[in-house]
């Protein structure tokens, strides 16, 4: 049986959403060519930017092109203006393959009715009962955790929620992520600046630190496309910031650029004894409490969302997993 040569899928993709690759699959599975048209307005709750390179990752061996104009979104009645719009719209998306309309209009909506008669193009409906798919645009950003299982593995970074270990060193900061690790089921970024001082050495430069930076954020782009909801970070680029300032007494102009933080720091305290494991630079009591007033000044100062840890492990534990689940409830 042969296939229809050129199919059309038209959408917001806000976000894309495993309903929304069910209709793209079954498209490119009854055509030869796909055409996906990611259409976007101005100060939509998720960047059309975004969803386009969204799309393009997820169904490369399809032309995902990404329409920015603000175009009429719901038609008055039968106005004719509305559907002439929308089908110089789609003409446009075809020109790729030199042809002026689809042979097959997808769509979960019974719009694709009309736009494929405004094209001359036959209709092909995928799903509209929901039945395969049974989510929405809507309901994946009102409760993106609640709906996690249908959010493709690229998107997930979007929602996925950091939380940061910060404070001084020996203050349990690496053991209470693994352990909230752990708890949470999900992905850990280790103090990248430990892994770089024990391949290099302890003795570090302004370039050194901005080379952990980059490892780290390297880091966290690929952990959370992994993680499970929320991110645990020990230690982030703000808290470098804090030890170029402890070590060299000044830090890079691009830390107080930097505004990419975490939705929580967990702050922890230097009330648990110090302890040398061989890479570690301040013992006495006096810098430990002013490192400690570096990290939670540096906080303040960025008005971040940050909760104090103290206290015996246990404690701590039982502190961070409060913190984070007000946080993933949306009472942070």
């Amino acid at each position: 049986m042969s296939k229809p040569g050129l199919g059309f899928v038209l959408g917001k993709f806000m976000p894309p959403h495993q309903g929304h690759v069910y209709m793209c699959e079954f498209a490119r599975n009854y055509c030869e060519k796909l055409v996906i048209l990611v259409c976007s307005l101005p100060n939509e709750p998720i960047p059309g930017e975004l969803r386009y390179r969204w799309m393009k990752e997820m169904f490369p061996d399809c032309t995902v092109l990404h329409e920015t104009r603000d175009l009429p979104q719901e038609p008055v009645g039968e106005d004719p203006e509305f559907w002439r719009i929308w089908g110089e719209v789609v003409h446009k998306a075809c020109h790729k393959y030199n042809k002026y309309t689809p042979d097959v209009v997808f769509a979960s909506e019974n719009y694709g009715h009309k736009l494929a008669e405004s094209v001359g193009a036959q209709f092909v409906p995928v799903d509209i009962n929901r039945t395969a798919r049974n989510i929405s645009g809507t309901a994946v950003r009102n409760d993106p955790f609640g709906n996690w299982d249908y959010i493709p593995q690229v998107v997930r970074p979007y929602f996925v929620k950091k939380v940061t270990l910060f404070g001084p060193e020996s203050t349990g900061k690496s053991t209470l992520a693994t352990e909230l690790g752990d708890y949470y089921q999900t992905m850990v970024v280790p103090e990248y600046g430990r892994t770089y001082t024990e391949t290099f050495g302890p003795e570090v430069d302004a370039a050194d630190l901005m080379n952990i930076v980059a490892g780290h954020q390297a880091s966290v782009a690929a952990a959370k496309r992994q993680a499970n909801k929320i991110l645990i970070e020990d230690t982030d680029p703000v808290m470098t910031a804090v030890w170029s300032d402890m070590l060299l007494g000044k830090r890079d102009p691009w830390f107080d650029s930097f505004q990419d933080h975490s939705d929580l720091y967990l702050l922890c305290d230097v009330d648990i004894p110090w302890e040398d494991d061989g890479t570690r630079y301040f013992k006495d009591e006096e810098s430990r409490f002013m490192f400690f007033k570096y990290c939670e000044d540096e906080l303040i100062k960025r008005k971040v969302n940050y909760c104090l840890i103290s206290g015996s492990r246990s404690a701590r534990f039982i502190k961070a997993k409060w913190a984070i689940d007000r946080l993933m409830c949306g009472n942070n």
